[in-house]
């Protein structure tokens, strides 16, 4: 099995307007026959457009059966994956029911597009999300069980759980920040390094300068300033220089920098960390951090 699809455009609907104040009054009529005629009439042209969604969605929806031992159809739905794609869903009979699954695509895509979800906090992160739609992941695989009777529901809460995992760990910058700054707090949790989280220096233009870390000075080693940079760019590399280079003449002597480079998505270009060891600061890729264990840790 896989994930195949074409792309489309769908129009979105604009956000609807609040819910009139008297809207609950309308609940006083028993039946739409009692209804005002303006208000039956809106009544009955909604009931028109959500009969047209519905042909929509069930002409858009498409199965192929895949035949081999476990029987499984393919489903094509009409709801789009961050690729444009049509979001593909696997069916089969399962325990007097049916089993529905991805197959695996929603994992294996943003793990292949560098947002790796096997982290102690990102699988609670993912495991909380799936939670809010009764889905379930076995293996790489998002899947419910259904019966006839509730069929539609949990086919609605796989897909919906599929588009929240796209949107929670792909789309959400701010979220991948923060993911890639809890790695590496996690780390030097592990790594038994101590440090101080958060810490503001003032440096010699009188500005006010935010580090992620600063391990103290042991016996064996200086002051150490760390920072997580989660998207190592030539303006990040040089919004780091400015803040270092501005302080470290107001810190202890021999005060060092590190920078730990996100390198998760695709590879840190060299430019960049060319440029911060011009200015002696040690920049280290992320899938090379164990280089550093014995330098903060001592």
């Amino acid at each position: 099995m896989g994930h195949s699809g074409a792309a489309a455009a769908l129009l979105k609907p604009d956000r609807p307007p609040t819910t009139p104040h008297g809207l609950h009054g309308l609940l006083q009529y028993r039946s739409a026959a009692e209804l005002p005629h303006g208000v039956a009439a809106m009544t009955s042209e909604l009931q028109s457009l959500m009969d047209r969604y519905f042909a929509w969605l069930k002409d858009r929806t498409s199965l192929r059966p895949l035949g081999g031992v476990d029987d499984w159809t393919e489903i094509t739905t009409p709801y789009l994956d961050r690729h444009n794609d049509y979001i593909q869903l696997y069916l089969r009979r399962w325990n007097g029911g049916y089993l529905l699954s991805d197959d695996g695509f929603t994992i294996r895509d943003l793990e292949q597009s560098g947002c790796k979800v096997n982290t102690q906090k990102r699988q609670q992160l993912l495991r909380a999300t799936l939670a809010g739609f009764g889905v379930q992941q076995r293996q790489d695989a998002l899947e419910v069980h259904a019966s006839a009777q509730n069929f539609p529901m949990q086919k609605h809460n796989l897909i919906q759980a599929i588009l929240a995992v796209n949107d929670l760990f792909y789309m959400a910058v701010p979220m991948v920040a923060s993911l890639f700054f809890e790695d590496v707090t996690d780390w030097l949790d592990l790594s038994n390094i101590r440090y101080t989280p958060d810490v503001s220096f003032t440096g010699k233009s009188g500005f006010n300068h935010h580090f992620q870390f600063v391990i103290p000075k042991s016996t064996h080693q200086p002051e150490r300033v760390v920072e997580a940079i989660t998207r190592p760019t030539k303006g990040e590399a040089e919004n780091f220089i400015f803040r270092w280079e501005d302080t470290k003449e107001a810190r202890q002597l021999n005060s060092k920098a590190y920078a730990i480079l996100n390198d998760q998505a695709s590879q840190v270009p060299q430019p960049v960390i060319d440029a911060l060891a011009s200015y002696e600061v040690r920049a280290v890729p992320w899938a090379e951090r164990e280089l550093l264990r014995e330098e903060l840790a001592a």
